[in-house]
């Protein structure tokens, strides 16, 4: 089996390390304030501009073509710099990626540009409902055919990017009387579209920088021509891009990880107790070696799945078991970052306190870690035949 990344995945991985620690990580702590959204905005059209908002789109479109390794590869250096910066940036990709998978090819020459090149300062998926979390197929925002028109009408909730996406991608239900989720179609609806509205950005407990939104849609009409794929075959197209979804949270989960513990290993070296460094009591190495243990099995989850996708292979449920293992992992550092850091970890004059929030919700979101296993066993099943 050969391990080692090709000459291009090296450069993105340098590459976007160095953007991160030049632009991302000084501006971290005043995101996580409500501050810099200026500057939030600039990094975003930055890292356009660098490719990595079209990691896995063709070239002709603008995108990078550096495919899922690569993709990985720079969402775990970025997040290990910002985690708000680098979710915004995954969520982005995947838009990208879902209209070059089943849009037009009208839809891919309007908007595949705009998102590579920063034109939209990023994309969004509106998935989510009151009643539809992990259950999406559940969804009620009704999309209407009026001659040339669909008419939308319903809201979206805990929409990543909500506030400044120039683009969403969304699920409505055109066939209210298919059964559960046979009846779902998936739009493109540019955000500046009459009807669309967003609400005010929610106050969470990690991962401030990104706003996170409802969407509302009251009579939106967008032309027949923005729907994607077949009508009423969305809820498919919601299902294979969420599996591409959870690589990158997966990554996300692994970056905030790999700060956490990087801190708290130079800490450790750092503080002192009972006339020695606190890295050299065997409890705390120990503590170290599991962590950086989950470190390294979570990277190679994520490169077996991300693999598997840019060969065409079968990958849903390695991203589900990357994407659970990873954000436990995640879970675990930033836990063991605090405790190392003893009274000082739960203070602000730290960042692992800020690394432990911002990795809370990756075992939320894109899936939570209980659906990951009910996909990992559904498929593990199935494979038996």
């Amino acid at each position: 089996m050969h391990f080692a990344l090709t000459e291009e995945e090296e450069l993105i991985r340098e590459s976007a390390r160095k953007l991160a620690g030049e632009r991302l990580a000084p501006l971290a702590e005043r995101l996580d304030r409500g501050e810099g959204r200026s500057e939030f905005l600039a990094n975003l059209k930055l890292l356009a501009e660098n490719g990595f908002m079209a990691l896995n789109i063709q070239a002709g479109f603008g995108g990078t073509e550096a495919g899922t390794v690569a993709f990985a590869l720079a969402l775990e250096e970025l997040a290990a710099a910002c985690a708000s910066t680098a979710v915004t940036t995954s969520v982005t990709n995947m838009v990208g990626e879902v209209i070059q998978a089943v849009g037009t090819s009208r839809q891919q020459a309007d908007h595949l540009p705009k998102l590579a090149d920063g034109t939209y300062p990023a994309g969004a998926f509106c998935l989510t409902e009151s009643g539809a979390g992990s259950d999406p197929a559940g969804m009620k925002l009704r999309a209407r055919r009026d001659g040339d028109d669909y008419v939308l009408d319903g809201e979206k909730i805990y929409i990543t990017s909500g506030e400044y996406a120039g683009l969403f991608v969304v699920w409505g239900v055109t066939n209210p009387d298919a059964p559960k989720g046979k009846g779902i179609s998936v739009f493109l609806v540019p955000a500046d579209t009459p009807g669309v509205s967003v609400g005010k950005a929610e106050k969470k407990m990690g991962q401030t920088g990104s706003a996170t939104n409802t969407i509302h849609f009251d009579g939106a009409r967008v032309p027949a021509a923005n729907l994607m794929g077949k009508e009423n075959d969305g809820f498919r197209v919601a299902v294979g891009e969420l599996a591409g979804g959870r690589i990158g949270v997966a990554s996300v989960s692994l970056g905030i990880a790999r700060a956490a513990m990087d801190a708290a290993k130079s800490y450790a070296r750092e503080r002192k107790q009972f006339g020695q460094a606190i890295s050299e009591f065997q409890g705390l190495q120990w503590l170290i070696a599991d962590r950086e243990l989950d470190l390294h099995a979570a990277r190679l989850l994520i490169l077996d799945a991300a693999a598997k996708k840019d060969r065409g292979e079968p990958f849903a449920k390695e991203a589900s078991m990357a994407k659970l293992f990873a954000s436990e992992a995640a879970h675990r550092c930033t836990d063991a970052a605090i405790q190392i850091h003893g009274g000082a970890g739960y203070c602000r004059d730290f960042p692992v306190e800020r690394y432990a929030r911002d990795a809370r919700i990756t075992r939320i979101y894109e899936g939570t870690s209980e659906i990951q296993r009910l996909i990992i066993a559904r498929e593990t099943l199935r494979q038996l035949g």
